[in-house]
């Protein structure tokens, strides 16, 4: 396994992240277990979760698997990277949700006793909040940094401006501010080339990829006779492979040409894009993980990524991307 300092920290992370959000809805306890614990074997020491993951408010099932698994010692908490997410509704009220400093304080506390530990390595925004000043963010973000209880500050699904907001406010408290930002990347959904990603190089976040393999589209859903899933069946994934169904013929038959399975290749090209840490792999099953590490193994070449850019086009950054 490779590792890479995440964003301008020294925090070293493996070159997947193990996304978690299946964990729970989709996968057994005890195969996500088995997910976590042949992660480890792996190497794979960055893994990823939500306070809404599982998908019923209030509960935070994702969080409470992962708390368990912990628990069972083993050196499982000291070997991992843990990140999770604040921002989504974990309740009817009004504060229990979005960035306020009451809610983020009460979710951390809620993250660390459903996971059980003491500390959160890596505190993620989910979303941008409108309604919330950066001052009152991070403050308190500063007070549970200061408490031990988290290490570092993310952002995910933030813009450009966003990134470069967070960050100047955060350097006129002299804080670290951000060191990373999760955002929805891959061959077919290339708009965070545009201003995200140069706003990420210009202030030192980590691109942390989610989708990488567009819901599946790009792992070889969408083929006639390939396997489907509820989720892969929902109408925004319908559209998609729709929209995109002249790109992924052409991109099937380039993958046929190479000899790799689609997930393959669509891994591969995002751990190629500048300033990408760790895309996020997302295993409902122990051979979908399999499958993810076996596209470390692939090195596109310089003629390869080209014929994908031809495939599906990206974006120069701002504002070259829509002037000239």
């Amino acid at each position: 396994m490779e590792y890479k300092q995440l964003g301008r920290t020294g925090l070293k992370v493996s070159r997947l992240c193990l996304g978690t959000m299946n964990f729970g809805p989709q996968t057994t306890e005890e195969d996500a277990y088995r997910i976590m614990d042949r992660a480890l074997d792996a190497g794979l020491n960055f893994f990823d979760t939500a306070n809404v993951y599982g998908w019923k408010i209030g509960e935070g099932i994702t969080e409470h698997i992962i708390g368990r698994y912990l628990a069972q010692g083993g050196g499982r908490r000291e070997k991992i990277v843990l990140a999770t997410k604040v921002y989504g509704e974990m309740g009817k009220w009004p504060n229990q949700n979005r960035l306020s400093a009451l809610n983020i304080r009460r979710a951390c506390e809620d993250s660390l006793r459903r996971m059980k530990t003491e500390v959160i390595d890596l505190y993620q925004m989910h979303h941008v909040d409108r309604l919330a000043p950066w001052d009152e963010i991070w403050q308190a973000m500063d007070v549970l940094v200061q408490q031990g209880k988290v290490l570092y500050v993310g952002s995910s699904n933030f813009a450009g401006w966003h990134i470069a907001e967070a960050c100047e406010h955060a350097r006129a408290r002299h804080r670290l501010g951000l060191v990373s930002e999760q955002c929805k990347y891959n061959l077919l959904t290339r708009q965070v080339e545009m201003e995200v990603a140069p706003a990420c190089e210009r202030y030192g976040l980590g691109l942390i990829p989610y989708s990488p393999l567009a819901g599946g589209l790009l792992a070889g859903d969408g083929r006639p006779g390939a396997g489907t899933s509820t989720r892969r069946e929902s109408d925004w994934a319908n559209k998609d492979r729709v929209k995109h169904a002249t790109k992924l013929e052409q991109y099937y038959a380039f993958c046929r040409e190479l000899g790799r399975e689609p997930a393959d290749v669509a891994l591969a090209w995002v751990l190629t894009r500048n300033g990408v840490t760790a895309p996020i792999i997302g295993p409902r099953t122990l051979e979908q993980l399999e499958t993810a590490l076996g596209a470390l193994d692939l090195k596109l070449e310089p003629g390869d990524l080209g014929r994908l850019d031809e495939i599906c086009p990206g974006y120069p950054p701002s504002p070259e991307a829509f002037a000239w």
